[in-house]
């Protein structure tokens, strides 16, 4: 990386009369006739690193093949970078070193960052960093695993902040020295997690016009880590006999002998087969099992489809959000790294077992919040708000904000406990239900909204054709349509969860009294902390949820445990013993 700066000791805040937002872009072929100028200016007459030429131009063979970001301050080139990917011929490295010298691989995911200028005007301004972090978040944004770059010996702090590192080598060209520099890409990420006052000042101020996000879209930590055991590409699906998925809320009953003997009888002509378009039939059997009007249901292809589609519909970064703590922690993800708005939590207090105080909720309700998050029973607590309780509260609630009830586990509380039929004629309650996990059907990924039709409408016309999948639709209209099946799952169920609740309690843990297929318990305070406890457990095939992070008041022993049949929750506690 050839570097035209000054110290990084003299860096400024861009201010009057920089005022003009800085336009960050690929440059065009015009700006590149412009790079080429600058260039000549740079690095032969000031740096001294070539011979000035009488075309006043500076240019080679890489620039055939590299890319260029350039920024504008009031539409005139003010600084560049220029990135060389590992699809060209050669990289300017080749010129200087020998590729066995140098202590990494050459592979198809290695990135050179070069020449680095900044204008004189702007010299000590943030564009230099701006430009390393662009040139950063191309190379992570296309797959790039690795910089390097040579980093003039003037400005190498520039670089060692921004998370390169030395090599021990050192090249000359003409007058200048230059220091060989690399890092992964992974090590530059942790680096840059530190810059939040850096890239809020920067984000502020560009006009970002790369075909990618300025910041990395956070990813959402769910359990899962199972599949691990197993194998993602299902190479070995075997495997599963002999590991424990306690670590996500899977139904431990298989779905009803209904929902197999139609997936068995037909699954060439399934797989093979388009399911109805706007999913017609699952719509009608759903409404008539809750008894509700069609107008009032909207499926999706799992609750996380319908809460990415609806929360980024309605809302904004101007927004403002309520939800629970601890509580789910896909909606904290969405509202706050996806869409960006303000999020308030209405924390639950371990003193309490967790339950969500109705008073400071009515109260919270009436600040005229965009979007209030109930999720009930609540997960990770696994408590829950009786339905008389819970609709009286929220027909004394604004109707300018709208309350989305997420009841995922709510047939584990008995029946008739569902907001169903008061969302239904509700002019601002949403009740989303996922199939998942009450109806043994995760795999199959299928959920709904229920709601007053004027709360889909403007959702219906962004959902997806064919949004859920054709075995799925078949599986989950059987499902409805055995209640008595799954009522007799659920009151095992509830007999299974407090037979495991003693045996955990026995060990010295303590419970939270949920009702749910799970358990958030609380390890001995004296004893290693969930994190080492789910590590140790993997070793011997049982998979827990470290449920430290999942909300503010947990501390560093929860864990969540999925409740599975007794012989199943045998081996989690023998094995919670040993480890």
């Amino acid at each position: 990386m050839k570097t035209a700066l000054l110290a990084p000791s003299r860096v400024r805040t861009l201010s009057s009369p920089d005022r003009n937002r800085i336009q960050l872009a690929p440059a065009t072929e015009r700006d590149r006739e412009t790079i080429y100028r600058i260039r000549h200016e740079v690095f032969a007459h000031e740096l001294g690193q070539h011979s000035p030429n009488s075309a006043a131009l500076l240019r080679d063979a890489l620039d055939d093949f590299n890319l260029y970001l350039v920024a504008k301050v009031a539409g005139e080139v003010a600084a560049f970078v220029s990135l060389t990917p590992p699809s060209a011929p050669s990289y300017s490295m080749d010129k200087y070193l020998a590729r066995e010298q140098l202590p990494f691989a050459f592979d198809s995911q290695l990135y050179e960052v070069r020449l680095l200028t900044v204008v004189p005007t702007f010299r000590g301004s943030e564009l230099a960093a701006l430009l390393m972090y662009a040139a950063f978040r191309w190379v992570e944004a296309h797959g790039g695993t690795r910089l390097m770059a040579i980093g003039r010996r003037e400005v190498l702090e520039l670089y060692l902040r921004g998370g390169l590192e030395p090599v021990g080598m050192a090249v000359q060209s003409g007058a200048v020295t230059y220091d060989v520099l690399q890092a992964p890409i992974s090590a530059i990420r942790e680096r840059i997690q530190s810059f939040g006052g850096l890239l809020d000042r920067l984000e502020s101020r560009v006009d970002w016009q790369l075909n990618f996000p300025f910041r990395r879209p956070a990813a959402c930590f769910h359990g899962g880590a199972f599949f691990d055991a197993i194998g993602p590409r299902f190479d070995h699906l075997e495997r599963h006999r002999n590991i424990i998925n306690a670590d996500v809320l899977d139904a431990w009953f298989p779905p009803s002998p209904q929902v197999l003997a139609a997936l068995s009888e037909h699954p060439s002509w399934l797989l093979r087969t388009s399911p109805p378009t706007a999913c017609e039939g699952l719509v009608e059997t759903i409404a008539e099992a809750r008894g509700v009007a069609p107008a009032n249901i909207l499926p999706g292809a799992g609750s996380s489809d319908l809460i990415f589609r609806a929360l980024r519909h309605w809302l904004t970064p101007a927004s403002h959000a309520l939800i629970l703590d601890p509580t789910y922690g896909e909606y904290a993800h969405v509202l706050e790294k996806v869409i960006g708005c303000t999020v308030d939590r209405l924390t639950l207090a371990a003193r309490d077992g967790f339950a969500v105080d109705l008073t400071r909720l009515e109260s919270a309700l009436a600040d005229d919040y965009n979007l209030v998050v109930l999720v009930n029973p609540n997960s990770p607590t696994g408590r829950h708000i009786p339905r008389e309780q819970l609709e009286a509260v929220l027909r004394r609630a604004p109707q300018r904000t709208r309350i989305w009830v997420d009841e995922t586990y709510v047939e584990y509380a008995g029946p008739n406990q569902s907001l169903e039929h008061f969302a239904a004629t509700s002019e601002n309650a949403l009740v989303c239900k996922s199939m998942s996990k009450v109806y043994a059907l995760s795999g199959a990924r299928v959920a709904y909204l229920c709601a007053g039709p004027h709360q889909l409408e403007a959702l219906r016309a962004i959902t997806p054709p064919w949004v859920v999948s054709l075995p799925a639709q078949v599986a989950a209209v059987r499902a409805l349509q055995d209640p008595a099946y799954y009522a007799a799952r659920y009151a095992e169920t509830a007999a299974l969860r407090e037979q495991f609740a003693v045996q955990l309690r026995k060990l010295g843990l303590k419970t939270v009294p949920g009702i749910a297929n799970f358990i958030l318990c609380q390890l001995p305070s004296h004893g290693p902390d969930a994190a080492t406890v789910v590590k140790q457990c993997r070793k011997h095939g049982v998979f827990l949820r470290d449920a430290s992070v999942m909300g503010s008041q947990l501390g560093t022993h929860a864990l969540r445990i999925a409740v599975k049949d007794a012989e199943t929750n045998g081996r989690i506690v023998d094995c919670l013993s040993a480890c």
